[in-house]
């Protein structure tokens, strides 16, 4: 694409084309990352609310995170170039914003939801790039990634209109609204995160928005309280390892694997592998009894895998 936000140099300039190496490197960083957010899906809704409350939970993955890449930014400063006061503001305000409220969002959805249904509504994250993408008019009008876009929609309707509440679903509704969201703010997030990453480097730019999401998170949490009952137990119980995975690799690793995506991937292609959430999230929520089978929801994987499908295979056809 000739005006893809995910392609089109800041400067104006023609970018150099990725190697093949450098896509094979993009894509498997992809594959790790979203394998670890598929079993991240997992292990929060095991840890809410239960063991920590949403907000709680936030903070705690956003402080972790904020501090995981200001030390990484030690080791990779000299080598990076330096980012502007104003560069330094903005990233602050996209972690305020856009950070803190997709984590937020989804935390808040899972106490409700089940793995699964939260998983089908970040499916819809290229649609959601692509949508702002055309917003912005950084991108094309492509009637097979619409015709992707109208299946992904009709997927997650299917979700929200059958589930019903149960024991591992107290508010589907509502959770799948908090899931909406999240998959929004996200696919936001990576349309704007790109731009920044063709000037900077991912550990600049993570630890500046992870910093601005942190306090805003602070903030939320003096209003509403503490609640991290998991912080008491034993650091080799169930819960602790549970949160542990959760802080090192989902939240950590995970976003760092992706920013090293995002310099050698379009943003619409890093997008598509939210489907891997879907699938790794279904098959951990089925054997771990974290969901039950329901003829629906397999109807709503089948059509976002459809849907994610069309969307890529139109973006390779463009490209």
């Amino acid at each position: 694409m000739n005006k893809n936000i995910s392609s089109a140099p800041a400067s104006g300039q023609p970018e150099a084309k990725t190697s093949v190496s450098g896509k094979l490197k993009g894509n498997l960083y992809m594959f790790a990352s979203k394998t670890f957010s598929g079993l991240n899906q997992n292990a929060l809704r095991y840890l809410l609310p239960t063991w920590m409350g949403a907000y709680t939970g936030v903070l705690l993955r956003l402080g972790f995170g904020s501090l995981f890449f200001w030390v990484w930014g030690l080791f990779t400063g000299k080598k990076s170039q330096k980012a502007s006061a104003k560069d330094m503001i903005s990233l602050f305000m996209v972690g305020v914003f856009f950070v803190f409220g997709y984590m937020f969002a989804l935390l808040s959805g899972l106490s409700y939801t089940t793995p699964i249904s939260s998983s089908i509504f970040l499916s819809l994250q290229p649609a959601f790039v692509y949508i702002i993408c055309l917003c912005i008019r950084t991108d094309k009008l492509s009637m097979g990634r619409v015709a992707g876009i109208v299946i992904g929609f009709a997927g997650a309707l299917i979700c929200v209109l059958t589930q019903k509440g149960s024991d591992v679903a107290s508010d589907p509704l509502k959770g799948n609204l908090f899931c909406l969201a999240s998959a929004i703010l996200f696919a936001s997030y990576l349309v704007i995160e790109k731009k920044y990453l063709r000037r900077l480097s991912s550990a600049t730019v993570s630890k500046w928005s992870f910093l601005g999401g942190a306090v805003a998170a602070g903030v939320v949490v003096l209003i509403t309280g503490w609640d991290a009952r998991v912080l008491t137990q034993n650091i080799f119980s169930a819960p602790m390892l549970a949160l542990l995975f959760v802080l090192i690799f989902p939240t950590s690793i995970s976003y760092l694997l992706q920013d090293f995506a995002l310099k050698l991937l379009p943003a619409t292609v890093v997008a598509l592998y939210s489907d891997l959430i879907l699938i790794v999230s279904a098959v951990a929520s089925y054997i771990l009894g974290q969901d039950k089978f329901s003829w629906w929801q397999i109807l709503a994987i089948i059509l976002m895998l459809v849907s994610v499908y069309l969307v890529e295979n139109a973006e390779r056809k463009t490209r």
